[in-house]
């Protein structure tokens, strides 16, 4: 490797600062005692979303999705509609953006592309990695710090707190406190090594190493598992607080587990049911058992590697369950009925309409 002493590259650089403010001082210690309580890191595996580097944010890489799918497809068919929509919502026909928009979504129909470029914004599929932390006390669940909003109904499914991902800087130079910069440079090393997961995918994690050697932590998550003889099974997908992985497991025991479940009988349905609404009506808690059976809400983390270009795209041994297709109709069509029905309403005789914003607009000429 070449010797970077003098003047390392950005994407190996970590700086690390001492912040003397009350809140920085007890994250760095909560942090601290977690990694005594919770010293291992188990790696679940793969999560994929998207993000963008514009002339505005320099070398750094701004997140669009919250990095929580399964497959490099499922991202690639987020980032379509993201363009789709931007072309809708911020261009007129005929201007050259929406033009280089709807031919990069032409592309995302057709074939799995990982980088696409759009006027001077560069568009890319990222791929990061789950990992959760376990010691002596089992694995590892939400720490006092955790932004959380435990007074909130459980029960109310029209409320769910805003995603902490979707924005995120990927600025591997970023001044980061000591603990998190102690666990960035833990985890440089971190790859597959199970005997359970296929060589051709354990050789590309080693790779990786090489060619994205930095990490970045992105904002942790939650969601809640159950415990099996030899291990903890996630039972649903990321949430950005704990109380919205209480939510789920609320939802679940109150609604779904019976109809997943095909072998619980209508009484142990109705004690579910019942724990469930003993467990909204109490106090926050992160362990239900009910029938046997453990729940745990814990703290799930992810990693996304660097490299001198930028974060790690899919690799060639991930896999996809399905390709590319068309999801959205020809924006024109849209546009054409969508005008349509608004003559046909009358919109155009409603001066307050006009007022609004549907006087032919002049942005971009």
């Amino acid at each position: 490797m070449k010797d970077h002493r003098k003047n390392p590259p950005h994407h190996l650089t970590i700086r690390v600062t001492h912040r003397d403010d009350p809140v920085s001082e007890v994250t760095e210690q909560d942090t601290m005692r977690a990694a005594e309580r919770f010293p291992n890191v188990v790696i679940r595996g793969p999560v994929f979303g998207f993000a963008t580097q514009s002339p505005d944010d320099g070398e750094s890489w701004r997140l669009l999705s919250d990095v929580s799918d399964g497959f490099p497809q499922h991202s690639r068919d987020g980032l379509n509609s993201h363009l789709w929509f931007r072309a809708k919502n911020e261009t007129r026909p005929g201007q050259p953006l929406r033009d280089e928009l709807l031919a990069a979504v032409a592309r995302l129909e057709t074939e799995p592309v990982d980088e696409l470029m759009v006027g001077d914004t560069r568009y890319r599929i990222v791929r990061g990695d789950e990992f959760a932390r376990t010691g002596a006390d089992g694995i590892e669940g939400p720490r006092p710090t955790d932004p959380d909003d435990s007074r909130r109904d459980i029960g109310d499914r029209g409320r769910n707190s805003a995603c902490r991902t979707t924005g995120f800087v990927i600025d591997h130079a970023r001044a980061t406190g000591i603990m998190e910069s102690i666990q960035r440079m833990e985890l440089l090393p971190l790859r597959y090594q199970a005997e359970r997961i296929p060589r051709d995918v354990r050789e590309d994690s080693v790779r990786a190493l090489q060619t994205h050697p930095g990490v970045v932590l992105l904002p942790a998550t939650f969601t809640f598992a159950e415990r099996k003889q030899a291990s903890w099974e996630p039972m649903a997908g990321l949430h950005p607080s704990p109380q919205d992985a209480r939510a789920t497991l609320y939802n679940y025991l109150a609604e779904f587990l019976p109809k997943l479940e095909q072998d619980i009988s209508d009484a142990e349905a109705e004690v579910y049911a019942t724990a469930a609404e003993q467990y909204r009506a109490g106090p926050p808690r992160d362990e239900l058992r009910v029938l046997g059976r453990r729940f745990q809400i814990i703290r799930v983390e992810r990693l996304m590697r660097i490299g001198p270009d930028g974060p790690e795209p899919p690799r060639t041994t991930d896999t996809d369950p399905y390709g590319p297709m068309r999801l959205h109709p020809p924006l024109a069509e849209v546009e054409e009925r969508e005008e349509r029905e608004r003559r046909e309403s009358g919109a155009d005789d409603d001066p307050q309409c006009a007022r609004q914003g549907h006087e032919p607009s002049t942005e971009g000429n």
